[in-house]
């Protein structure tokens, strides 16, 4: 499978913020968010091939608990079906990255689910429609949050999005709301605190919960971080 990096850090969002863990990074993505903080997996994927059993040796050098599967779309490469598996049997906590557009029966402890907003649609560019045709499937989001521990994270760029997000869960009544996060859209920490300042309170008002963007704070929108 082609992989962008595999590196040790701390989960910078959602239930887990602050954990250590040990990222892979694949490459690869179906969607073309306009913000997309990792354009080296979406717009122009890069990477080299690596084989599951060269992942697990690399993720075991590391001796770390949480292992977080991300991209680009993880659960577009079969491939990490297995490697998902045996991540699992090692004994770690396995979290996948999702944007909620395709399914793979892997073994995952959380799955970690940030559906795409009318705000991440490149607008002008060659990859509009398609983007905007691909990034809502509710029958896979249905899947999901029957079949394993989930959370949401929706990324907020402006107010507006506060009730996208309320129109778009009300498609979902079975989904718990204390598993929903909000975070502030922004690659550097000054706009990430004042969009973080006004999502508390629209968070709270709803029973929803502010995730922070510890990676974004402490590094930047820096690779392997």
């Amino acid at each position: 499978m082609l992989i962008a990096e595999v590196f040790h850090s701390i989960q910078g969002e959602g239930r887990f913020a602050g954990v250590p863990s040990v990222f892979v990074r694949t490459s690869g993505c179906n969607l073309r968010c306009r913000w997309c903080d990792t354009p080296y997996t979406s717009w122009e994927p890069e990477g080299e091939e690596r084989s599951v059993d060269s992942l697990l040796s690399k993720v075991r050098g590391f001796d770390c608990e949480h292992v977080v599967v991300t991209g680009g779309e993880p659960l577009l490469i079969p491939d990490v079906v297995p490697l998902t598996r045996q991540l699992a049997a090692d004994g770690h906590f396995v979290t996948i990255e999702t944007a909620g557009t395709a399914d793979q029966p892997v073994s995952a402890a959380l799955m970690s689910i940030s559906p795409k907003l009318a705000n991440s649609t490149p607008v002008g560019t060659n990859w509009e429609d398609r983007h905007d045709q691909r990034r809502h499937r509710p029958e896979v989001i249905r899947r999901l949050i029957h079949k394993y521990d989930y959370q949401f994270k929706f990324v907020i760029d402006a107010p507006g999005d506060v009730t996208e997000v309320e129109e778009y869960l009300s498609e979902f009544p079975e989904a718990d709301s204390r598993r929903v996060y909000l975070m502030p859209q922004a690659i550097e920490p000054g706009p990430l605190q004042e969009k973080a300042a006004w999502l508390k309170d629209a968070a709270a008002s709803h029973g929803w919960k502010l995730s922070p963007r510890l990676h974004v704070e402490l590094f930047g929108n820096t690779r392997g971080t």
